[in-house]
């Protein structure tokens, strides 16, 4: 592992960092001198917004990623070389924070999870008493409502005529309602 430079080395001492930034911006190679410099600032200062290693870990690297994709537009101005990075992570952890929220969004209420899972039951208790329906019953159910079958596909897949279909359809439905104790189809 690369020994790091200390702390005080890099700061205040501008003519060398505007050096150090000015020739990583003529040769990308020469930005790890910047990095080594800067990691552990820039991580500290991650982690202290996030309170997640692995997120701090990943939001550093992208700022170090993001700084050397960008440094050919970076613009001495006087100020530290660590006010842009501090600025690019800030704009980092904000994105992660719209993004988190946009996901929490995303997922269902509870209530809504306890309805499908309700829903659900009930479709099983549903097609459970498909299944004991008689068998020609069943299969026009099940090939008009699951399979969203006409009823003269039906015929012909029966061999018979669509008033016999009908017919069925009419008795298995009825069947069902009995057996689910109302009149709501």
């Amino acid at each position: 592992m690369a020994r790091r430079r200390p702390l005080r080395q890099s700061l205040g001492d501008e003519p060398e960092e505007r050096l150090l930034i000015e020739g990583a911006q003529r040769d990308p190679a020469r930005f790890a001198d910047l990095y080594e410099i800067y990691f552990d600032r820039v991580y500290a200062y991650v982690a202290r917004r996030v309170n997640d290693r692995a997120e701090a870990e990943d939001l550093t690297s992208e700022v170090f990623h993001d700084a050397l994709a960008n440094l050919q537009r970076f613009e001495w101005r006087g100020a530290p070389f660590a006010a842009w990075l501090y600025r690019i992570a800030a704009n980092a952890i904000a994105d992660r924070s719209e993004r988190l929220a946009r996901e929490r969004k995303i997922e269902p209420p509870l209530e809504i999870e306890e309805a499908d899972q309700e829903e659900a039951q009930d479709l099983a208790k549903l097609f459970a008493l498909v299944r004991e329906l008689p068998g020609d019953q069943r299969t026009v159910v099940e090939m008009r409502f699951a399979g969203e079958k006409s009823i003269r596909e039906i015929a012909d897949h029966l061999g018979r005529s669509e008033g016999a279909v009908k017919q069925l359809q009419f008795r298995g439905l009825e069947s069902l309602r009995a057996r689910v104790g109302g009149k709501h189809g």
